[in-house]
């Protein structure tokens, strides 16, 4: 099937790529790009029907964030395995056939590594990483392995239709300590002109070592490790039928975003 290209734009230096299902399948194994399926907007305002599996992510790259059907929990992919944190905070795999509303993905190929020592509280954290990655870097794929503590982590409960808002369900989100724990924190940096699009800034998921903990990160101290980052300045987004960049939604307001972020 031919690559279906319905839009094509520049937002600041990324080059951002739309299409439907049949183009999103098209050459999985371009490097440098990052994967999308679907738009926050479109999350914001309660769309949480995928079109895409996590089998297909897969086909697009090893490393990745995101949500599962009806918005079941916090979805993340390292070294190629994609698992989920539901809302009791249970970490567990993913099937390949599930599908997922909402991810972002890539080949992640480093270009940057570093030491860190802490103790690094999440906002002196992404400064080190902004260090090593400034933002003419457009697109950052994170990841950093280590021992921390302080961590806050969140997940939210499926969802059943009439789907409501993302706002209104993270009003309701499960949240939960964790004092210490080794493993690590992974997620995308995006320029702030992508809001509605895209997380802006830092959007960071964590799973411990021993796969038993993990979620949406709210807040993490790093006590030592290694930062890893891979950058890119083209983005590849899988529209679903009935969505479209720009359109209008909640998610174009950034302080619903950071309400949603935790932030």
């Amino acid at each position: 099937m031919a690559v279906d290209i319905i839009d094509h734009r520049l937002i600041g230096a990324l080059h951002v790529c739309a299409m439907r299902r049949d183009g999103f399948d098209q050459d999985p194994t371009a490097s440098g790009v990052v994967w999308q399926t679907s738009t926050l907007d479109a999350v914001m305002d309660g769309r949480y029907d995928g079109d895409i599996t996590v089998g297909e992510l897969l086909a697009h790259g090893n490393f990745g964030i995101g949500t599962l059907q009806r918005l079941d929990g916090e979805m993340l992919i390292l070294d190629g395995e994609c698992w989920n944190i539901n809302s009791g905070g249970e970490v567990l795999r993913v099937a390949d056939d599930t599908l997922t509303p909402f991810a972002v993905v890539c080949d992640f190929s480093p270009a940057h590594q570093i030491q860190l020592t802490g103790p690094l509280d999440l906002k002196s954290l992404n400064g080190a990483l902004d260090r090593l990655s400034p933002a003419t870097d457009i697109v950052s794929a994170v990841r950093v392995d280590g021992e921390f503590s302080e961590l806050r982590l969140r997940s939210v409960a499926a969802q059943t239709p009439p789907y409501p808002p993302l706002l209104e369900v993270t009003a309701h989100q499960t949240e939960w300590n964790l004092s210490t724990a080794t493993g690590t924190l992974l997620g995308f940096r995006f320029p702030d002109n992508t809001a509605g699009l895209e997380v802006p800034g830092y959007h960071l998921h964590f799973i411990s070592d021993d796969h038993q903990h993990g979620g949406h990160v709210l807040a993490a101290t790093l006590i030592k490790g290694s930062a890893t980052i891979d950058t890119m300045s083209e983005m590849h987004v899988e529209l679903p039928e009935g969505i479209e960049i720009g359109q209008p939604g909640t998610g174009t307001d950034r302080k619903a975003i950071r309400r949603v972020e935790g932030g």
